[in-house]
């Protein structure tokens, strides 16, 4: 999540190859025909040339740890390991990362995998598993964090962050490929060991042959609309219509949103982000918010609400399977203002309606009620909140009780570092940013009133995060962090909201790369997409099995886990803060075993 008004005062394709021995992935969402493009040249320049010069000929193949990333112009330094680990439970979806070299041009590589089979002759097939090429994006650097920038002020690079979806791929000569592997666990697998051949082809080369070994466990992971993982990501709806022109609430713009935001439901999102008026933010991503819900003044004077929009969008997120809550943006917008349509004129009118003012009153009080007619209607009211991105003590009270006195059914949301939620202990969903932490006995007060706590990562905190530099754990830690620290899950400002050309460069007008989107246009992937889904899953089985310790009075696992848990409290980069999530993964391992 972008906080940029919080933080205002200081400053402001990898290839997706489901080729497999016995067939492709069954995608649950169709993706529209992908592209061939060109990645950015390597800010490196030609220095790293020498880099490759004691490099033997042909492809070097190699699997790699997931927690690193690869400079793609400098020649990889890592011992060749041609087998991998994986433990999985049932219903859960782990990754490896496979590292391709040469200091000559390689046409059409392809990875495709053998069946899983076990030594008592149990299979598993091979459509569990798909490989896709990492793509470089260019990327920049932490710097001030929050505030305008330009590209020159900050150093640039090339980071392996995205996950294509094209079927092959050419290697370049005197750089590296990762290449992303996925095994999505069916539930009903036998448990057990299992052992897989991944096989890399390319044009003039000899077939090369990894080996991927998994162990299944005697553990099921739910569905992901069943995890308790309170995760938040904004959409955004126009990102979408801009990027595959096409106009905004069509047919052809639901049906590019549909493997955008399947991808977020299949991770297990929880909110549909939506709008009430103008863009609450005042334009701070490439692409204004477009309205849900269209006011008009009629000639009378009297209002009247266009819910078209609204009504569609949600439909269509519900059907997707996110059902928990509506965060309707803003009551309070950034700059103030919102807008509605003259019928006298048929032109839209500009209004700067400050909370506590009369005119806000006057404005706002149809609306929410007539809003809340809408939403019981539907059936939405006991599921939609009134959202505030973090505004001062006076503006979000103002807004609080004019909500609490016409429109007492809706929820309220909001975005707090200013622990307003100590005035307002009741608030159906608060989030304060990761550095300004909630104290842990007012999060186990609002978790026995049902209420919900998460904290936001935004452009003001260097770690945990989700910039295109960050190292891939962080997006992982971040299940951890919200483990350790009791609270419910994570939001994020943007999920989607590209930049101009988000499949080559990643920085943007303000905030570090990567702050407003985790995953790229047509329903491509990426590192820290999967990795947070990881960390995710992790904090779903963590509670799977603390219940599971305390049925069985296993108090020296339940002290164990605690322990491995309580090292990853810390919003501060430690120096052993990667090794103490892998740590807390093995343990987590040994005892669901």
């Amino acid at each position: 999540m972008n906080y940029y008004s919080t933080f205002h005062k200081i400053g402001m394709l990898c290839l997706s190859l489901t080729i497999l021995s016995c067939g492709q992935l069954n995608q649950k969402v169709d993706k529209p025909t992908s592209t061939r493009f060109e990645e950015l040249p390597d800010p490196l320049g030609k220095d790293y040339l020498k880099s490759w010069s004691n490099q033997t000929a042909g492809l070097s193949t190699s699997f790699v740890s997931i927690d690193q990333r690869f400079t793609k112009s400098l020649k990889p330094n890592v011992p060749e390991q041609r087998t991998a680990e994986l433990t999985l439970w049932r219903g859960e979806m782990a990754s490896a990362q496979v590292l391709l070299w040469s200091k000559e041009d390689i046409k059409d590589l392809v990875l495709s995998f053998s069946d899983f089979k076990s030594a008592g002759n149990d299979k598993l097939p091979a459509k569990i598993a798909e490989a896709r090429f990492v793509r470089y994006v260019m990327t920049d650097e932490f710097g001030p964090g929050c505030g305008w920038r330009k590209p020159g002020d900050f150093k640039a690079s090339l980071s392996p962050d995205m996950l294509d979806d094209l079927s092959s791929m050419d290697l370049v000569a005197n750089t590296v490929r990762p290449v992303w592997l996925t095994v999505d666990m069916p539930k009903n697998a036998k448990p057990g060991k299992y052992s897989a051949t991944v096989f890399v082809k390319g044009t003039g080369i000899k077939t090369q042959e990894l080996k991927l070994n998994i162990q299944v466990l005697n553990q099921t992971l739910p569905e992901a609309t069943e995890w308790s993982f309170h995760l938040d990501q904004w959409q955004h709806p126009s990102a979408v219509a801009r990027w595959k022109k096409v106009p905004m609430w069509s047919k052809a713009h639901f049906d590019a949103l549909k493997p955008q935001m399947k991808m977020l439901a299949d991770a297990g999102q929880k909110v549909i982000t939506t709008t009430l008026n103008k863009d609450p933010w005042n334009v701070q991503t490439q692409d204004p918010y477009a309205d849900m819900i269209i006011w008009t003044k009629e000639k009378d004077g009297s209002w009247s609400y266009n819910y078209d929009a609204f009504d569609k969008w949600v439909s269509f997120m519900l059907d997707l399977g996110i059902k928990k809550s509506i965060n309707c943006y803003s009551i309070v917008p950034w700059n103030n203002e919102i807008h509605y349509k003259d019928a006298q004129t048929g032109e839209f009118v500009n209004v700067v309606a400050k909370p506590g003012t009369e005119i806000f009153t006057s404005l706002w009080t149809p609306f929410l009620k007539d809003f809340s007619k809408h939403l019981k209607a539907k059936g939405w009211l006991e599921m939609t909140n009134i959202a505030l991105d973090e505004r001062n003590k006076e503006e979000m009270g103002a807004a609080f009780d004019l909500i609490e006195k016409v429109a007492p059914g809706l929820g309220v949301a909001y975005a707090d570092n200013q622990q307003t939620y100590k005035r307002y202990p009741n608030s159906d969903d608060v989030s304060t940013a990761v550095q300004h932490p909630i104290d842990s006995m007012d999060i186990v007060k609002r978790k026995e009133k049902g209420l919900n706590t998460t904290f936001y990562i935004y452009c003001g905190n260097n770690f945990p995060n989700q910039f295109t530099f960050s190292d891939p754990a962080e997006s992982t830690y971040l299940g951890w962090f919200a483990q350790a620290n009791g609270y419910n899950g994570v939001l994020r400002w943007a999920y989607n909201s590209w930049v101009e050309n988000p499949l080559q460069d990643s920085r943007f007008r303000t905030w570090p790369a990567g702050d407003t989107y985790v995953t790229y246009p047509d329903g491509r992937s990426s590192i820290r997409f999967e990795r947070m889904r990881e960390g995710i899953q992790d904090f779903e089985k963590v509670n799977i099995i603390r219940q599971q310790l305390i049925a069985k009075n296993d108090q020296q696992g339940l002290k164990k886990l605690d322990q491995a848990i309580y090292k990853l409290r810390n919003f501060k980069r430690t120096p052993t803060w990667n090794q103490d999530l892998n740590q807390a993964k093995d343990v987590l391992n040994q005892l669901a075993q």
